[in-house]
């Protein structure tokens, strides 16, 4: 990604923030807290044939673009945006002052924050838009649900913390297991607190109920009723009223302000009332808000609570202590006192309690929990083990190699949290619902008071009908709908050993209708094995080996590592190699005891001018059986073929059959020889195959399909799929497979089971599913409750019943997936 400091100089409405080859970012000064005008550029940029995505945070002025740059180049798209942002004139406000306020000329950090003090969606919502206003936050989004944000800007930890504390919430980073242990830990106390307040809430609104529904003659029960509420409102409450204050002055509101407002007039009416000796009294109604909206934030925190399970039982297999080897001593220390270098002993059956390397001992490790991988793996002296894995018979020393938010099992944690603080593009509909919901019954309620008084009806009963409509109003439910789905759906898929990054790859994977999957490594086990050498040189086999395994030593492809593998099984010796070179999709070059050698495929050999027509049938013999040939050539001349074969996984017919149930394509792209190819082809049923397939060919394959109106997954593992995984519109990457690959794809699949990739689109789909049930039934519960309230035909007390079930009602749905998958 480029930085471009200044724009070009024919831009003078707008600054050039950021650019790649298919997507821009600019900030335009005079769009800067302009909704009409930023929408206005939105709308009209989306008509435009080769703009295909539009994103816009109206506070800091700024539009991301992605473009096809064949149909519109940069510099006209540039052009284009100068006029439209010219022409739609100047806003209200300029952002030149903020951004020289701070310096943003330092990297971007990627941040997940835990937050604390959110009560209801609307609080989400204040805090992700006071984020975006800052200059320095490029991106944020807040999810309720998870009660995280996911932010992405040119600020230090410290001052995102100190940032989100001045509006009144409290912020903790996630980076490590232990910081997300204590964010689990105050839940769980939040939760107690929930049950405590309900439960004095409700003990004392029991009595103040049945006294007002019993209507008892006598002005000593009204007091009763008055002493019994008075705790409810000003204890039990007293959150709401807290909260309610401060967004009053941010000049803002959510629904801790209309159960504030609804239950504080009540009170307030009922109390004047009571003095001035009038009959109409709702001690019983103020009352009962309280206990049913605490009721309905109780029993949300709980599904919340087991919707979060998941994350709750990965951050549960790292062990609190370790035992470390310090000069020859033993020393039990908290493993937040471990440093990478330690040497940590690890007796039978003990959990490993963070990512090392086996120093000394044997044993088996059942990485089950983390990987997927069923039986035990035997770990000796050099093997790297995974924190949170359980150790077998064995006494093993590990000398620690990551801790804290570096470690394999954090890695995963955080992934599965970024993935559920992330937003899909149908929730920014609700958010801008949202963002007016609250303001809005407000209104309705003042429009509802006065229209009733207006017919000639008493203040109390207009009052009563005004009161009604604030309660009944949910805008929980909407802003839960979409966010606690994901939860459940990406922590379910996190328990089956599929991480996602971010919640927008769930919407895309749900519609996948092409999966295009590489070859080795993923449709086969990804461990070849040199089945056959064919060597006509002048050297034994033994030194011809040696001197190719020395060349392949440093390369990461299968093949170059199952040369190595049958080197060393034979016993040949390995020399250092010099001018190490690979390229992805060929093969390499290496000098080795100063002869120059090339390994790799009939195209890589043929690029270097080496021929090799006496080579061709002893090639398609050994491609006939399913065996990849690799050509090994010693100063300009070929002189030997290796014979390699990968054994297709024994899952990878039933992965097939389960894409084509669901009616999606499935092709099979690989740089290897075309008989090789369609032997594996053949074998798992994937009927559409493209051979000698080089990085680029791969990408060109995932454009030209995404061309023709389809969306493409691809699935792979190596450096040379990296292109197509990011090109894809979801890419999956093996577990096992290359670091480059996996922090290219959007899904990973911890132990390489391609069968997941049926059950993630699978999950993908009912997570959807209820998505949209979820706000339909959010929305459809808004829209008929408000009217019938306002209509007289709800009393208070009910009302606040009927909107604490709404949100519970859109988690438990959502907790639907947890029994379904």
């Amino acid at each position: 990604m480029a930085n471009i400091s200044n724009s070009p100089a024919s831009a003078q409405h707008f600054t050039l923030v950021h650019q790649l080859r298919r997507r821009i970012r600019i900030v335009a000064p005079t769009l800067r807290r302009d909704l009409e005008r930023t929408y206005a550029a939105e709308i009209l940029l989306r008509k435009h044939k080769a703009v295909r995505r539009v994103r816009v945070v109206p506070d800091l002025g700024s539009l991301a673009i992605e473009f096809d740059p064949k149909l519109l180049p940069r510099e006209k798209l540039l052009q284009m945006l100068d006029r439209l942002i010219g022409n739609l004139g100047s806003g209200p406000g300029s952002s030149a002052a903020a951004s020289q306020a701070f310096d943003l000329s330092g990297p971007s950090h990627d941040y997940t924050m835990g937050l604390d003090g959110m009560t209801c969606a609307s609080c989400a919502l204040l805090v992700e838009m006071m984020l975006r206003r800052d200059p320095r936050i490029e991106q944020a989004t807040v999810n309720f649900a998870t009660e995280t944000a996911a932010v992405r800007g040119k600020l230090s930890k410290d001052a995102l913390v100190s940032l989100i504390d001045r509006w009144g919430y409290t912020a903790m980073p996630l980076g490590s297991l232990a910081q997300r242990k204590l964010m689990l830990e105050r839940e769980e106390r939040r939760l107690v607190e929930a049950r405590r307040r309900f439960f004095w809430s409700s003990v004392l609104s029991a009595p103040a109920i049945a006294i007002g529904m019993a209507m008892p003659h006598g002005r000593i029960f009204h007091w009763l009723e008055l002493a019994l509420t008075a705790p409810v409102v000003c204890w039990a409450a007293a959150p709401f009223f807290a909260k309610a204050w401060k967004l009053a002055k941010q000049r803002s509101a959510n629904m801790d302000t209309l159960v504030a407002l609804g239950s504080g007039a009540a009170y307030g009416y009922s109390v004047i009332a009571l003095l001035t000796r009038q009959r109409e009294l709702y001690f019983e109604a103020a009352a009962g808000i309280v206990t049913f909206v605490l009721l309905g934030r109780y029993l949300e925190e709980k599904a919340r609570g087991r919707a979060q399970q998941a994350i709750r039982s990965l951050i549960d297999l790292q062990p609190l202590t370790a035992n470390v080897l310090r000069d020859g001593v033993e020393y039990n220390v908290p493993i937040d006192e471990v440093v990478v270098g330690d040497v940590l002993l690890v007796r039978p059956g003990e959990k490993v309690p963070t990512d090392g390397t086996v120093v000394e001992g044997l044993s088996t490790v059942n990485e089950a929990m983390v990987t997927g991988e069923s039986l035990p793996v035997v770990k000796e002296p050099g093997h790297a083990v995974i924190g949170g894995c359980v150790n077998g018979a064995g006494a093993m020393k590990i000398r620690v190699t990551a801790i804290g938010a570096d470690t394999v099992l954090a890695g995963i944690v955080n992934m599965v949290d970024h993935a559920q603080a992330t937003k899909l593009p149908i929730q920014k509909t609700v958010d801008r619902v949202s963002a007016v919901f609250v303001p809005s019954v407000m209104v309705f309620s003042g429009l509802t008071l006065a229209g009733w008084l207006a017919t000639g009806a008493s203040v109390s009963t207009a009052f009563s009908h005004a009161v009604a409509v604030l309660l009944i109003a949910c805008p929980c439910a909407l802003g839960l709908a979409t966010p606690a789905a994901i939860m459940v759906g990406t922590g379910q898929a996190a328990r089956r050993g599929v991480f996602i990054r971010n919640g927008e790859t769930l919407e895309t994977a749900s519609r996948l209708n092409v999966v295009i999957f590489d070859k080795t490594g993923t449709i086969t086990e990804g461990q070849p094995r040199v089945v056959d050498l064919i060597n006509q040189s002048s050297l034994s086999d033994r030194e011809l080996l040696a001197i190719a395994a020395s060349a392949e030593s440093n390369s990461e492809h299968f093949l170059g590592q199952a040369v190595v593998a049958y080197a060393r099984e034979q016993g040949a010796p390995v020399y250092e190699a010099k001018d190490f070179a690979a390229v992805p999709g060929r093969g390499i070059r290496a000098k080795v005891k100063r002869r120059e050698v090339f390994l790799g495929n009939a195209a890589w050999l043929a690029e270097q001018g080496i021929s090799l027509e006496s080579w061709e049938s002893v090639a398609e013999s050994l491609a006939g059986a399913g065996k990849t040939p690799v050509y090994c050539a010693l100063n300009g001349q070929a002189v030997a073929v290796f014979g390699i074969a990968d054994r297709a996984r024994d899952n990878a017919p039933e992965a097939i059959a389960q894409l084509r149930r669901m009616g999606v394509r499935t092709l099979l792209v690989t740089g290897d020889v075309s008989a090789a190819a369609h032997y594996i082809a053949n074998w798992v049923g994937i009927d559409e195959v493209v051979a000698h397939a080089r990085p680029e060919r791969k990408l060109e394959i995932v454009r030209e399909l995404q061309g023709e109106g389809a969306l493409v997954g691809m699935i792979g593992d190596g450096i040379n799929d990296a292109p197509a995984l990011a090109a894809a519109d979801v890419g999956f990457a093996i577990g096992s497979g290359t670091d480059i690959a996996m922090e290219t794809a959007d899904m990973t699949l911890v132990h390489g089971d391609i069968t997941k990739v049926a059950e993630a689109m699978s999950l993908s789909r009912d997570t959807l599913r209820i998505i949209h049930q979820n706000l339909f039934w959010a929305f459809a519960y808004n829209t008929v409750a408000i009217p019938v309230a306002a209509f007289g035909r709800l009393s208070p007390m009910i009302a606040s019943a009927a909107m604490a079930l709404s949100s519970v009602s859109v988690v438990v749905n959502s907790l639907r997936l947890q029994r379904r998958h």
